[in-house]
């Protein structure tokens, strides 16, 4: 529909309510639900939105001294724009319609610390000298039969799993909760979010599903509505979805691999493959890789932003430590699929299910078109075998502050996302590891509070 039919569309419709959502730095949807007088009288133009969302983390608690917005500043409104072509009609919520935003400046340009502006800025850069980038992300969680108000009250403790015990690509587990299950798959795919595939992962509870590719910033849209939603429809059936990258050393990680290639501006042709190597890979899918290997060191905070993020990828356990690249091998860093031309591939690994999907597809693209601007040549042969063991380019960072301390350091990322950007997200990495540090955990009680 063009945006005239979409606004008509709203005008025309029984409907008072409609929601609108923006993303936060940790990819976390913020929003409200506005009038439809209030939609219409703002739907060409922006709304106004405190810009407090990048001013606190995802506990609500305010940064000190951030540059953007902070106390100095007074949390003033920022200008968010709707955008029209993410209409979509909520079905676990009597279908009210929904519209993702995103930020500007006042002075009518991208707001630098939105991360859906990133991700368009760094598209359209892309499509300014002819590819189409193709992306998709896929996603593991744990499922607990709890409420927020369980974990509150039992301080995050005797957690329930919908399903004991580790049974992968089961058949039979997803029938204890047939009608969540089908559900996600029904509800999603009414709300644009088409699944190529739900099934359980390896550990008690765990659901893995790949979403259908798309252009780049629709894919980062479904992929973080994708997010939200299952955690909606899981309250629906008194169950809480985590996404969280390690919520148990005993047990996997939740990953939240992104799929990629380059197309031709009429996306006919998948740029990514060439027959007569003896990996299908072109030279440009190569430039790509090299490109995303070389500048993984400097965006690492984008692929892993919390604290938990390292635990999963220091355990080496379906989650790649080392700077590695593999032919279908699931413990390198870069998985590259080249079996056929629609369907050959990069595949970045670091990814995590708790990353902001602008920031990480914002960090893969950036870092392959890099490559293939500076003609990068792939002279890392991949890995074969276990790439956990493969330490020949080094180990990622161990935590976030050392990642985060490399990021803020690096003129290759200021290059890649602009130094407002690098600045304020770093940032608010730095605080995240500040109020880590002051924390006193259970396990140091038990370790040091008698014997030491």
């Amino acid at each position: 529909m063009s945006k005239n039919e979409i606004i008509n569309k709203i005008k025309q419709s029984d409907c008072l309510k409609i929601k609108i959502a923006v993303s936060d730095i940790d990819g976390i949807l913020r929003g409200k639900i506005i009038h439809k007088e209030k939609f219409l009288e703002i739907a060409e133009k922006t709304i106004g939105i405190c810009d407090v969302i990048f001013g606190w983390d995802s506990n609500d608690a305010c940064y000190e001294n951030m540059q953007f917005t902070s106390l100095h500043t007074g949390y003033p409104d920022a200008n968010a724009r709707v955008d029209l072509e993410t209409l979509r009609f909520i079905p676990w919520e009597n279908k009210m319609p929904f519209f993702l935003a995103d930020f500007s400046a006042q002075n009518g340009n991208d707001l630098a610390v939105c991360p859906r502006s990133l991700l368009k800025r760094i598209d359209k850069q892309c499509e300014d000298v002819g590819y189409t980038p193709i992306f998709s992300q896929e996603f593991e969680w744990y499922n607990f039969e709890n409420t927020p108000s369980d974990l509150a009250s039992n301080n995050y403790r005797d957690l329930k799993p919908i399903s004991p015990g580790m049974f992968g690509y089961s058949i039979l587990r997803p029938s204890l909760k047939t009608e969540y299950f089908n559900a996600l798959f029904d509800d999603l795919e009414k709300f644009d979010i088409r699944l190529e595939g739900l099934h359980t992962e390896t550990g008690p509870g765990v659901y893995e599903a790949a979403i259908r590719y798309d252009k780049i910033v629709k894919a980062a849209d479904k992929a973080i509505l994708f997010k939200t939603s299952v955690k909606e429809i899981a309250y629906h059936f008194g169950i809480i979805a985590s996404f969280m990258a390690k919520w148990n050393k005993d047990l996997p990680g939740c990953s939240g691999h992104i799929h990629q290639s380059l197309w031709d501006k009429e996306k006919n042709t998948n740029l990514f493959f060439d027959p007569h190597d003896t990996y299908n890979m072109s030279d440009l899918m190569k430039s790509y890789v090299a490109g995303q290997l070389k500048c993984l060191p400097f965006v690492v905070p984008m692929y892993a932003p919390t604290i938990n993020s390292y635990k999963r990828l220091n355990c080496g356990a379906w989650a790649p430590g080392t700077y590695t690249w593999g032919i279908d091998n699931r413990t390198a860093a870069v998985r590259v699929l080249h079996n056929e031309p629609y369907s050959t591939r990069s595949e970045m690994r670091v990814a995590g299910s708790d990353t902001n999907p602008y920031l990480a597809m914002a960090a893969s693209l950036a870092s392959g078109i890099y490559g293939i601007r500076n003609k990068l040549k792939l002279d890392i042969e991949p890995s074969k075998g276990n790439a956990y063991n493969d330490l020949k380019n080094g180990m990622l960072p161990s935590n976030l502050y050392e990642a985060t301390m490399q990021m803020k350091q690096s003129e290759i990322a200021k290059e890649l996302f602009g130094e407002d950007f690098v600045n304020h997200f770093t940032d608010s990495r730095l605080w995240e590891w500040k109020q880590y540090s002051k924390q006193v955990t259970d396990w140091e009680i038990r370790r040091y509070f008698e014997i030491i």
